[in-house]
Parts: C-alpha cells; structure tokens; sequence
C-alpha cells in the first residue's frame, strides 16, 4: 500500500519503519538482498530520495549494507543487534564462551520448569535439521539449524528479557559458529540431545550443566591453555548430567 504523508520528515520515518518491520519479521532475513530502489519506489509509493534517505539511515543503524555495484544486504535484525555485530566482532573468543554459558546455562535451567509441548517439538524439529545438515556438509544449514535450537532453549525459559538479550546477539553467535564448524571434530557435531532430553525431563541442574558446557566445547583451538580446566569440567558436568 502506498504510504502518504504532508512532511517529507515524517514520510522517511514511516519508510524507515516499514523497511525495519520487513527485516524483523523475517521476510528479509540477514544474508538476503533487499529490493532494488526502483523496485521499493514502486512498492511504497514514495521519491526515491525517500527511499535513498531511508536505506541509508538503516544502514547507519547497522541493520543493512551498501555494496556499490551488488545491492543492499541485511546484515543485522535490529539496531542492537547490529550495535553488538560490530562491538563484538573482534572479542576475545573466551569472553564470548563466558557470555553464552552464562545467558544459555540460566535460560536452560528456566526452561526445564517452564517448557511448554510446543517447545519440545521444536527442539526435536530443530536438532533433526542440525543433525541432517551436518550429514550432507551443509555448513550454513548446519549453524542456521544449530543457531535456531540454541535460539528456542533460551525463548523456552519464557523470560522475555533474556530472550531479546540473547536474539540481539544471535547474529554475533552465528559467526562465531561458522568459525566453530571448521574447527570441530569432524566424526561427532558435539551432540545437543542430552540438553534437550534434561529439558523435557524437568531437570534444571542438568540442563544447566549441558547448556553451559557447550561453548567451551566448540573451540578447543581458540580458547588458550588457561581454560583448559574450563573445557574438562565442562565434558565432567555433563557426563555427571547424563
């Protein structure tokens, strides 16, 4: 539907909003390549100078990149997100272990109390995808699938906060597990089904210990000797949860 307005100011806004919601939702998923804009011109109605000031705010925003001569990508699916790509980035690879043991070990153990039937079938879904994936070498299906279960254990703990804390900064995640399959053991995808099984039994110390023992368990190549005794008490406490 064409968007109108007597203000050029308040137009761009309505535009920008538009363009976000496009890209929150999930019909432009990051990776993906926006419309044209001649082709949003057309879509929304609007000059193209609209449109141009638009895309450029949200690119300043960090949610697209401006590729001359390729297009407009989305990069990130909402500002903090993309405020936490480009902070993050560069961090050190224990630091981003440390976060996620600390936002997926709590968030398990919420979980194993308040899951709900859909949120089991969704692990099961999940794992099934991550698990055929690494069959066929898919890579980026791999840490799509890999990236989307660890996603549902956390938005299985029902505390909205710790979800759009942690959906915030899947993306940065995302990376970093593409950096992770190359360095995993290629006869094993270092399984998630003892997380998802003390889940559905409603045992939360369990799922605590799986939960937080998984990113140290993913690099054991980046992460320096000193955490080696962080990565063999990860492997004890979830053979001790098994």
């Amino acid at each position: 539907m064409p968007l109108s307005s007597p203000r050029r100011s308040a137009l761009s806004e309505q535009v920008i909003a538009t363009l976000r919601s496009q890209i929150s939702s999930g019909e432009w998923p990051v990776g993906s390549r926006i419309p044209t804009e001649p082709e949003l011109v057309e879509r929304l109605g609007v000059a193209r100078n609209t449109v141009r000031e638009a895309v450029r705010a949200l690119a300043h925003n960090g949610l697209l990149d401006i590729r001359q001569g390729s297009g407009t990508y989305v990069v990130a699916t909402s500002e903090l997100a993309g405020v936490m790509q480009r902070r993050f980035a560069s961090a050190d690879p224990r630091d981003i272990a440390e976060l996620r043991a600390a936002l997926e070990s709590t968030a398990a153990r919420l979980a194993a109390g308040r899951r709900t039937e859909k949120d089991l079938t969704l692990f099961e879904t999940t794992l099934t995808r991550r698990d055929e994936a690494w069959a066929a070498g898919d890579a980026e299906g791999f840490v799509l699938a890999d990236s989307t279960f660890h996603m549902a254990v956390v938005a299985a703990s029902h505390n909205t906060v710790i979800t759009e804390v942690y959906a915030d900064l899947n993306e940065v995640l995302r990376d970093w597990l593409r950096e992770d399959v190359g360095e995993m053991d290629p006869a094993g995808n270092l399984d998630h089904r003892g997380l998802a099984r003390a889940i559905a039994d409603g045992d939360g110390e369990a799922a605590a210990n799986e939960a937080g023992g998984i990113p140290y368990m993913c690099r054991p190549g980046l992460l320096g000797e000193g955490d080696r005794s962080v990565r063999e008490a990860a492997v004890r406490d979830r053979a001790r949860a098994r």
